[in-house]
């Protein structure tokens, strides 16, 4: 039996693609008369097509007992030949093995994600000893060991910061859109990269326990759990089978006449049955490529099609994940708002903080003239910078700077800065010659299309909801923005992952779509993920059923009416190869069908099920 399945495993889709190409010349032939073996040249198709057919409904018998499609479209082969009609054999088995191929097409996908998960890991670590330092696999740190983490670095484990001050990047675990202070004190986790500012730390959880063995296990739980569909052929072959054996045996028991009764076991063979989801699912990726949609499930707009809930990741999703500096406060009469602005992008001029390189970025984008370079400059992890420009001494960063600078912030300032960090900002302040100047605020800006997306996906019968892993003000700011009704902020990996399947508890389906790695265990928990293509890491793409190409999510709308529109046309080719079936099981009965006819019959359903699939590769939403 082994032996067997690796047959029919051999060559894969470009084998399926070739046995078909010649089983249709064959057939051709044989309908023309012509033959260049002394045998009717539908007997190519029988063998190429038909064979494997009927080796698969063996193999799932004599193994698992599992009745699907092939078992009765077996049977109608066997008796074909039996009773000499090559051609009725030939035609049914190239019609069966064209919409498995239809089907193998659609439900290819590949398996990445977890591998590049795992790349992430951290390889090595620095540990401290009594003699210095040393390089050691990551896999050989115990909890309680020393460790120091270089800037650029990735942080090895999850630990506790003993000494230094930096910031983390820790966007792989939260997709924060901004860097994260962190002192003494500050957990970190390992898959984190530190930004600058070298700092010494403990580890408190190392191998199996770290963050991101976590997240590995959360994508490889999440996939093993989501349902695949079966199709509807296989779902009810067995009463196919049964109600087929039965309609012949009757048949020729009361007529006495065999043909008539295999004319019933062809025509009562699934082929329209078989062709229906698949057409349709592969003229609807078509629709949905056009769209900037690059299917990578078979199956996924037909999971799509039942969502109810649609989660929306913040940064980089529905916001563009680059911050901008979204207002400049001057709280004094010597200088304006221009003067701050400027004077802060010339502290920030050497930074390596990301904040800082997007103050200089939007000043220069301003066009207000070039941020002059400091003669001294010196960057302080985890508070900010202080600089010399010109013959001021300037000093730019957090509230925790000015304090330890002496330099005091007016209760009107605070109460305006304070109105900005609620809307979800960050707020850098600055002095100039130890007096404040004023304060910038920074935040990620919404995608100019996001209000109009949340608005298409509720029409189109969804309700939004906003996953996120920054912080609540930022989070509430962003949905009051867009509309959105229900928010959940501050998630980790395995918080998205829990919310998702207690919706589906629920019996409520939930669409995700995210752009970080910290989204890839969502994206395979959901019932359908899709990953933003371009600016999404290539983790999330390889762990979601749908790649958004272009990050145009304007277009979600009508990938979610797609959908819809996909399963009504699958379930009006049901409906009609069903119906078109029982006439014809009806005719074949009363003996007006032949085996020849009944396969031509069929076969035209067959390609009036097609033409109608094929009609979703135009159809527009709106």
């Amino acid at each position: 039996m082994e032996r067997l399945e690796k047959l029919l495993a051999w060559g894969g889709v470009k084998r399926d693609v070739l046995f078909l190409i010649l089983s249709a010349a064959a057939l051709g032939c044989s309908i023309a008369g012509v033959s260049l073996f002394p045998f009717d040249m539908a007997w190519v198709a029988v063998v190429l097509c038909g064979v494997p057919i009927i080796l698969e409904a063996v193999i799932g018998l004599v193994t698992a007992f599992d009745i699907k499609a092939d078992v009765l479209v077996s049977m109608a082969l066997i008796a074909s030949v039996a009773i000499g009609e090559d051609f009725a054999a030939g035609e049914v088995a190239f019609i069966m093995q064209l919409g498995a191929l239809l089907e193998d097409l659609t439900v290819a996908k590949a398996r990445a994600g977890i591998e590049k998960l795992i790349r992430l890991t951290p390889r090595t670590a620095r540990r401290l000893t009594d003699t210095g330092e040393e390089i050691i696999p990551a896999e050989q740190v115990r909890v309680g060991d020393r460790l120091r983490v270089l800037p650029g670095e990735t942080v090895p484990v999850d630990g506790v910061i003993r000494a230094g001050q930096t910031s983390i990047d820790q966007s792989v675990m939260t997709g924060e859109s901004l860097p994260v202070d962190k002192k003494v004190g500050d957990e970190v986790s390992s898959g984190t990269v530190n930004q600058f500012g070298a700092f010494d730390m403990e580890a408190t959880k190392v191998g199996e326990d770290s963050a991101i063995q976590r997240m590995i296990r959360l994508v490889q739980s999440a996939d093993a759990g989501k349902a695949k569909i079966v199709g509807l052929a296989d779902r009810w072959a067995t009463w196919v089978v049964v109600v087929a054996v039965a309609a012949a045996g009757l048949t020729w028991l009361i007529t006495g006449e065999i043909i008539r009764a295999v004319t019933i076991l062809v025509v009562f063979c699934p082929c329209a049955l078989v062709l229906a989801t698949p057409t349709a699912i592969m003229a609807a990726i078509g629709n949905a490529t056009r769209h900037g949609f690059l299917v990578r499930e078979g199956d996924a707009l037909e999971r799509l099609a039942g969502v109810a809930d649609v989660a929306f990741d913040k940064t980089g999703t529905l916001t563009l994940g680059t911050p901008k500096v979204v207002e400049v406060c001057s709280c004094s009469p010597d200088h304006d708002r221009a003067q701050v602005y400027a004077w802060a992008a010339s502290a920030e001029l050497r930074s390596e903080h990301p904040l800082g390189r997007s103050v200089v970025r939007c000043y220069q984008e301003l066009g207000a003239g070039e941020a002059v370079q400091p003669t001294e400059f010196r960057m302080l992890p985890g508070r900010g910078v202080r600089a010399v420009v010109g013959e001021r001494t300037l000093t730019a960063g957090n509230e925790a700077l000015l304090e330890e600078s002496g330099i005091s912030i007016p209760d009107q300032v605070g109460e305006r800065a304070a109105g900005c960090l609620k809307e979800g900002c960050t707020v850098i302040y600055l002095a100039a010659d130890g007096v404040l100047a004023g304060f910038l605020a920074l935040a990620d800006t919404l995608r100019p299309d996001a209000a109009d997306t949340i608005r298409g996906v509720r029409e189109a019968g969804a309700e939004p909801v906003l996953l996120t892993g920054d912080h609540a003000n930022a989070a509430r700011h962003i949905a009051q923005a867009l509309g959105i009704q229900t928010v959940r902020s501050g998630c980790l990996p395995e918080d998205k992952l829990n919310w998702i399947g207690a919706e589906q508890e629920k019996g409520r389906q939930v669409c995700m779509v995210g752009d970080g790695i910290n989204d890839a265990p969502a994206l395979k928990k959901a019932q359908v993920g899709i990953a933003m293509g371009g600016v999404g890491s290539d983790i999330a793409v390889d762990a979601a059923d749908i790649a958004l190409v272009n990050d145009d999510i304007h277009a979600l709308p009508h990938l979610l009416a797609l959908s819809r529109r996909m399963m009504t046309t699958i379930r009006c080719n049901l409906t009609f190869s069903m119906v078109l079936n029982f006439l014809a099981i009806l005719l074949a009965m009363t003996g007006v069908l032949n085996p020849v006819v009944g396969a031509l019959v069929h076969n035209a359903g067959s390609v009036l099920v097609i033409i109608n699939s094929a009609l979703l590769l135009r159809w527009r939403y709106k």
